[in-house]
């Protein structure tokens, strides 16, 4: 067998794994998010300064936040279940030393304190959340790309082949997701008025660059014989091409129907999908081919993974706009993002009570097919992760009131207290810093630059996997090349950033 099918029959053929799996893996990125934050609040009260250093703060980011996320995926993945809830120990400790050394300093009983905590205002227009959600979605994806490659990611991690939930099924979907909560439709001010289709014709000269990289990345991957999963989206298609036409077909809905029932759009999507695959022969074609036996002639039956399951990603990403819609909602307390993550609570169980009728009455969960179970288990896993970063944002400002001063990049800055405003007989003016510490954080430079992020971990993974045997590589060697991987892509968005420079034009 020859390399390259070697490598194309070492991702193939795969099942998944379990959806606790999944969820237990989730949490690993907040967590060390929570991690990184006590220690910087923690170096604060030791210190009594920030952690300036530009070198050091690189090198602690990567530690604390990637780090971790390339350990659990390879030689922890044996015990991913215990991971949480040694990071979540390691974090209660933090913060306890923390509290403890501020007891007998501050003067009011801790029920005050969380009186306080509910009253503390945020910035209303800055939701942190969203950036630290769309930052890890493009750091996981780009970690699973390269580590697939190697024998020590799980093969349960993997893409199914037709019916599964592996982590980097999930992945495709987030990727979906994450756009659409920052979606031009969702991000304009509803007092503004626009003509109905300058959106539209907005995206489709922003779009072109990922057009643009999908033929670059079929002509590369043609002309150097390089490993693919046909199953994944077919002979031609890639995922450059699923989010350009995802994105130019949500454009047109949303031009014709309201942003506000986008929910119901990606309900009737999804179901008369499910449906046309359950009483049509469409569900045969997509995973059989027109003869029945995978024919690959012609362009639609070349391409028909990538082809139709642009109606299932166009239902998430639906469903996502109006998840953008409702996170945007003026909400200047920390009081009001409680009550939103209670509403979200009951929205993920409702969700995964949809998922286990869908799988039992419709279909399994199927990224071929981007099916009805599919949706809704992308979007309840998104929902959970964004929610798991909400509640490290806010247990990150309950610990800053603790410590007067403290600052940690990529979370809510905390206004003025209302109580002290009302003594002084006037309204809580807050006191927001988006832009301060920003030089110091990984996630920011990241952020800045995510779509050249994924293009230069798209590059590497395929420099990569021409120079090495990445199948019979050991351990040690599979770690050391994950980190310097991830390192250097990580570099250079901190060295960009450093220079504030954004390469996008369109």
């Amino acid at each position: 067998m020859s390399q390259k099918h070697l490598k194309e029959a070492f991702i193939s053929n795969l099942n998944g794994t379990s959806l606790l799996e999944i969820s237990a893996g989730l949490v690993l990125a907040p967590l060390c998010l929570l991690c990184r934050g006590l220690l910087l609040i923690l170096y604060y009260l030791h210190y009594g300064k920030h952690l300036h250093s530009r070198k050091y703060s690189l090198l602690f980011d990567f530690l604390v936040l990637i780090s971790p996320l390339l350990f659990c995926c390879t030689v922890l993945s044996r015990i991913i279940f215990f991971m949480p809830a040694i990071i979540a120990t390691f974090c209660a400790g933090i913060f306890g030393v923390i509290y403890s050394q501020k007891k007998h300093e501050i003067q009011v009983p801790f029920r005050q304190i969380v009186k306080d905590f509910q009253k503390t205002p945020l910035d209303p227009e800055y939701i942190p959340a969203i950036t630290v959600f769309r930052v890890y979605v493009n750091v996981l994806t780009s970690i699973s790309i390269l580590a697939v490659d190697f024998p020590q990611y799980p093969r349960r991690y993997a893409k199914a082949e037709t019916y599964g939930t592996g982590a980097m099924d999930l992945g495709v979907g987030a990727f979906i997701f994450g756009n659409a909560l920052v979606c031009p439709e969702v991000r304009c001010k509803s007092h503004v008025r626009q003509p109905k289709f300058s959106s539209l014709a907005k995206q489709f000269f922003s779009v072109w660059p990922l057009i643009f990289l999908g033929i670059g990345r079929l002509l590369s991957v043609k002309s150097l014989k390089y490993h693919e999963h046909t199953s994944e989206y077919g002979v031609h298609w890639n995922f450059f091409f699923t989010l350009a036409f995802v994105r130019l077909a949500a454009s047109l809905l949303l031009a014709i129907f309201p942003k506000t029932k986008s929910w119901i759009i990606a309900i009737n999507l999804a179901v008369l999908y499910q449906l046309i695959l359950n009483t049509t022969s469409l569900k045969m074609f997509i995973l059989h081919g027109s003869n029945g036996r995978d024919s690959r002639v012609g362009f639609l039956n070349a391409n028909r993974e990538g082809l139709l399951s642009l109606f299932g990603y166009l239902a998430i990403y639906m469903a996502s706009v109006q998840v953008g819609l409702c996170l945007l909602k003026c909400r200047p307390t920390v009081k009001g993002w409680t009550e939103a993550v209670c509403f979200s609570l009951l929205m993920i169980c409702v969700l995964f009570v949809f998922l286990h009728v869908s799988q039992v009455y419709a279909d399994p969960v199927s990224r071929r097919m981007a099916n009805l179970s599919y949706c809704i288990w992308v979007v309840a896993h998104c929902l959970t992760l964004f929610l798991c970063f909400v509640v490290t944002d806010l247990t990150l400002v309950f610990t800053k009131l603790l410590v007067k001063g403290a600052s940690v990049p990529s979370c809510w800055d905390i206004g003025k207290p209302p109580s002290t405003s009302r003594r002084h007989g006037r309204e809580a003016v807050p006191v927001w810093s988006k832009g301060r510490l920003s030089h110091m954080c990984l996630i920011s430079a990241i952020n800045k630059n995510q779509l050249l992020f994924f293009l230069l971990a798209n590059v590497m993974t395929g420099a990569i996997n021409i120079l090495i045997d990445t199948v019979r590589s050991k351990a040690a060697f599979t770690l050391s090349i994950l980190h310097l991987y991830m390192f250097f892509s990580c570099l250079v968005m901190h060295v960009l950033h450093a220079k504030n420079i954004v390469l996008k034009f369109w």
